[in-house]
């Protein structure tokens, strides 16, 4: 383990979040837009690939593809944020101020992951 702590964190959050989709099906399965069908598929496949993201992060030959794919599960998952905004089932009750905080946060994510990218 030769790389920065928080990147470690980083890859427990994600194997967490990834668990928390079989725990807890239902309440991502809301948040998924209307337009995306086979909602428990498409979450069960989601929740794998970040688990599997995180996991990968410790395997030193796949932290790269693994901080490239976090950047693209992130942006895959967006629409969900915006969903949550717009409709009140999808929002889980959760106030709006803090939907719309997730937003910038969601950008945030993603930096935190590019920067441990090597420099090309």
């Amino acid at each position: 383990m030769d790389k920065p702590w928080h990147l470690y964190v980083m890859a427990v959050l994600y194997i967490l979040a990834g668990i928390n989709h079989f725990i807890s099906p239902k309440l991502y399965e809301k948040v998924i837009p209307p337009f995306i069908p086979y909602k428990k598929h498409v979450n069960e496949i989601i929740g794998f690939l970040c688990a599997l993201l995180g996991i990968y992060i410790f395997i030193p030959i796949f932290t790269e593809y693994a901080l490239w794919g976090i950047i693209g599960y992130l942006m895959v998952v967006f629409p969900s944020n915006l969903f949550m905004i717009t409709n009140d089932e999808a929002s889980l009750g959760i106030p709006r101020w803090i939907l719309y905080l997730r937003i910038p946060i969601q950008f945030i994510l993603i930096y935190w992951a590019y920067q441990y990218l090597p420099v090309n």
